[in-house]
């Protein structure tokens, strides 16, 4: 479970690791380019029942800290989802992130091993 600590509340905001690393990227996207929004996530398991929204903007402190040492693989469909919300007047909502299915393939007959010949 990851963390973010905002500006000067002592109180942290948890957010499951991956969720995380992809919301940093689109909140860093936006207040390197000096934007201000808003964030929105419901409250996760264990948590009064009910959601939040913080405001974001560049002069705000931000400290992004992950439970995982090892930096998390992205979803690039999923960062893009994150940040076309980040530009509605409703801002980023913390959505789940969904997994596209890959077609169906045949069985491959074809050789697995090619031998060139001198």
């Amino acid at each position: 479970m990851g963390t973010i600590y905002y500006g000067g509340s002592a109180t942290p905001i948890h957010i499951e690791d991956r969720a995380l690393a992809h919301l940093k990227v689109v909140v860093s996207t936006k207040l390197r380019r000096g934007e201000s929004f808003t964030v929105s996530w419901q409250h996760p398991a264990g948590e009064p029942r009910g959601r939040s929204t913080i405001w974001l903007h560049p002069s705000i402190a931000l400290r992004f800290v992950f439970d995982d040492p090892e930096p998390t693989e992205l979803n690039r469909s999923w960062i893009e989802e994150l940040a076309q919300s980040a530009n509605s007047s409703g801002g980023v909502q913390l959505i789940a992130e969904q997994i596209e299915s890959t077609p169906d393939h045949r069985a491959d007959d074809a050789p697995q091993t090619v031998v060139i010949a001198d």
